[in-house]
């Protein structure tokens, strides 16, 4: 019943913000000269007003992927199919570049679905976030959750039936900027299954070991949630702030990326911070933030 009557509201709740004119000003400028595509979608939940530039065109979601999937898991814990307290034994079989921890376990190491929860989610942990597609039943699956809650462009392509050509295109996965906040917003509002499981993973998404992108342009003091993705091609990054005037979701992707360095100069990394302190300030001029230079 709650999916189904996600499915009928989504399209109403998706044309009923205001477009805030002046702040969708300041990003486009901001993002003229982008070498690249860049999609921007910003809700404040409070004032419901809405920045949308091509808010709802795919992009890969790189990383970002794994929210879709941090779904998945717990709805197979709202069955009673798992739960996080379930014990698995790591085989150095499941080893894959990239980020996280779980590459180097020792094989055979015990571990916990929590903690693969956590590694998904803080450290952006590769092998645990495909072994956690695997427990939720498979990108299939996920899909058709996303389906049920009005998310129909948020999609898992690799290791998915049918989707070897997509993922060809977009990698791991896709989605748009306005849908991945969607996603974050229906947690934030305890609707992604229920208000108890929405908790649950609203505090997992809180702890961010990747935390120089969007996050170092927002004051540390006020509470986030967020997932950044990167590959070579393609930047993006999903943020939800509880900012004292009311909660800020945005969410900045990028593909075609004429830089594609991996360095803290990025031009997509550079300008997703620029963009985060520019909606930040914009809606909150009594708690004006300015970055601090990085400590290197």
């Amino acid at each position: 019943m709650r999916i189904l009557l996600a499915l009928i509201l989504f399209p109403l709740l998706t044309f009923a913000q205001k477009e805030d004119k002046k702040l969708k000003a300041l990003i486009e400028k901001e993002t003229r000269n982008f070498r690249g595509d860049i999609g921007v979608y910003v809700h404040h939940l409070g004032k419901n007003k809405e920045v949308a530039i091509l808010a709802d065109t795919v992009f890969p979601t790189a990383s970002i992927v794994k929210v879709p999937i941090l779904a998945g898991i717990f709805q197979k814990i709202a069955d009673q199919e798992l739960k996080l307290s379930d014990e698995f034994i790591y085989d150095a079989k499941r080893e894959y570049g990239g980020s996280g921890l779980m590459q180097f376990y020792k094989d055979s190491a015990k571990t916990d679905l929590s903690t693969m929860i956590s590694l998904m989610l803080t450290y952006s942990d590769n092998v645990a976030s495909i072994w956690l597609q695997e427990l939720a039943g498979g990108g299939l699956t996920i899909n058709r959750l996303m389906d049920g809650y009005g998310l129909t462009d948020t999609r898992v392509n690799s290791r998915t039936e049918g989707r070897r050509a997509i993922w060809e295109k977009y990698g791991w996965g896709q989605t748009t900027p306005r849908e991945m906040a969607r996603l974050f917003t229906l947690i934030r509002q305890g609707k992604v299954i229920d208000a108890r499981h929405s908790d649950k993973m609203y505090r997992y998404l809180k702890n961010q070991f990747y935390n120089e992108r969007s996050l170092s342009g927002l004051p540390s003091q006020f509470s986030t949630i967020s997932k950044t993705g990167s590959v070579d091609e393609a930047r993006g990054e999903v943020v939800l702030a509880n900012a004292p005037g009311g909660d800020i979701v945005f969410c900045i992707l990028t593909k075609n990326n004429k830089d594609q360095s991996w360095t803290y100069e990025n031009e997509a990394e550079v300008l997703t911070r620029k963009l985060a302190n520019i909606i930040w300030n914009y809606y909150e001029p009594k708690h004006r933030f300015s970055p601090f230079a990085r400590i290197p």
